[in-house]
């Protein structure tokens, strides 16, 4: 890998924004390519002071945007986002290994949560309720009014869509005229200072945002329990919600963690538009998505002509240079992630699994790779494999798929192929999940639709433009005489 041509000529040197000061620190952190392992940036690596200077900042700022100035700085984000596309696709990719096919994309779903967030913010949000409804009420009017947070929020973001996770929590926050600190992860952070850079070109208030990059074993616990924090926010794997939910205690928490999702083929089912699906929903992004086909169950009536489509597809999904347009897959996000996927494909495989093609790897590029004969208790399906991996198992009946969706510790989404109107109800009512797609993968959505699990996938608040500005505001009533 060390004799490709350098995708850069020397690694870009990038500050933090602290309330839009550019703030450079003699500790940094670099960020590699992870195709190559070249340096391509590095950030500073933020003390604790840091944070706590961000967030005071940000606490004496009283934001007093209309909601027209708010949708004005949303909408001309958007637009100078979508004038950038490509460098910020490029930009990505060298951060993430992500293919320029799925960042490209990326870039175009931010503009999406911009709009969204633009309309929301001149959404009118109360509600009115007369008060004589019963034969001891009043003639009066209660009515209602969203606030925003007293405190500053606090974001932590992940690797996997180091645009989209970001915007996710960053246009919300403006749209109801909050203001926020941004931890995005040592991993990923240059989509995250150019996205500030962007906002405040479009004409917010620096104080609104800062964006913190350093180690979060140095500085985590501060973004958690800074006193002047209302709101946490934090999308990412299962042990850190968790760290966070007991670390973070009487602040309001918007956890949006790991999953396990499945797609159900059934029996009716037309196996080559399943395999279609189950193919994309493994292999985009990497496999490296919340919502990323983990699991595939299989009628076993049409579970070896499903297969044997899913290995066509598997077949031609091509991997390789990130940067190359051509290109179906780029790496995962390190050596480390990819040893992994291989380690637990090596145990299925010697516990009785086949393997039909892939489960090749160097450095941080990861084949796409299908198993089939597996089963539950294997690690490779029982944790979270967040990679372009796709096993398949086989089931009896409704019954036998309903009981194997539901029998892992996760519960975030679901896809499920069949026809039939009858079965179709018994998937949406018994899965133990947050959304169930028919006829789709399970990472369907809108930027604008609620979204989030239950059990180990989250606490059940959820995320999505309008629940998110739910989240990060108040409601307060208030009466008058009618």
């Amino acid at each position: 890998m060390n004799a490709r041509v350098p995708v850069v000529d020397a690694p870009q040197r990038e500050a933090m924004r602290i309330a839009g000061e550019k703030v450079h620190t003699d500790r940094v952190i670099e960020i590699r390519y992870p195709y190559t392992g070249e340096v391509v940036a590095t950030v500073p690596k933020a003390s604790v002071e840091d944070v706590r200077r961000a967030f005071k900042i940000a606490h004496q700022y009283k934001p007093k945007l209309t909601r027209h100035e708010r949708y004005r700085i949303l909408m001309k984000a958007g637009d100078i986002i979508a004038s950038r596309r490509d460098e910020l696709a490029r930009l990505i990719t060298l951060e993430s290994g992500l293919c320029i096919k799925d960042t490209l994309y990326e870039v175009g779903r931010a503009s999406d949560v911009l709009l969204f967030s633009a309309q929301q913010a001149l959404v009118d949000d109360g509600q009115t309720f007369a008060c004589d409804l019963t034969h001891h009420g009043k003639q009066r009017r209660v009515h209602t009014m969203r606030e925003p947070m007293m405190g500053v929020i606090s974001a932590i973001t992940p690797f996997n869509h180091p645009l989209n996770q970001v915007i996710h929590k960053v246009a919300p926050s403006i749209a109801t005229n909050n203001r926020m600190v941004l931890k995005p992860t040592e991993k990923t952070p240059l989509a995250a200072i150019a996205l500030a850079d962007v906002l405040y070109e479009a004409g917010l208030p620096p104080e609104m945002l800062s964006v913190i990059t350093g180690d979060p074993k140095e500085i985590a616990d501060e973004m958690l329990t800074n006193p002047m924090v209302d709101v946490v926010t934090f999308t990412g794997g299962v042990a850190v919600g968790k760290y966070i939910a007991g670390k973070a205690v009487y602040k309001r928490q918007v956890l949006e963690l790991g999953g396990n999702d499945p797609i159900v083929v059934m029996d009716d089912a037309d196996v080559a538009k399943a395999a279609d699906l189950a193919a994309n929903g493994s292999y985009k992004n990497s496999g490296q998505r919340c919502t990323a086909v983990k699991r595939i169950f299989a009628h076993e009536r049409v579970a070896a002509d499903f297969t044997e489509a899913l290995l066509a597809k598997t077949r031609s999904w091509t991997y390789g240079d990130p940067l190359d347009p051509k290109v179906d897959m780029g790496t995962v996000i390190d050596v480390q992630a990819a040893k992994l996927f291989e380690r637990r494909v090596n145990d299925a495989v010697a516990q009785g699994a086949r393997l039909l093609h892939g489960n090749q790897r160097e450095g941080a590029s990861y084949s796409p790779t299908l198993i089939d004969r597996v089963r539950g208790e294997m690690e490779v399906v029982k944790q979270e494999t967040f990679g372009p991996v796709s096993p398949v198992i086989t089931f009896k009946d409704v019954d036998d798929a309903i009981a194997q969706v539901n029998s892992t510790a996760y519960g975030l989404s679901s896809g499920v192929c069949t026809n039939r109107l009858d079965d179709i109800m018994r998937f949406v009512k018994q899965l133990h999940v947050g959304s169930v797609n028919v006829w789709e993968v399970p990472g369907y959505r809108l930027e604008v639709t609620p979204f989030g699990g239950i059990k180990d996938s989250g606490t059940g608040v959820k995320e999505g433009v309008q629940e998110c500005c739910k989240a990060f505001t108040n409601v307060k009533t208030y009466s008058l005489p009618w």
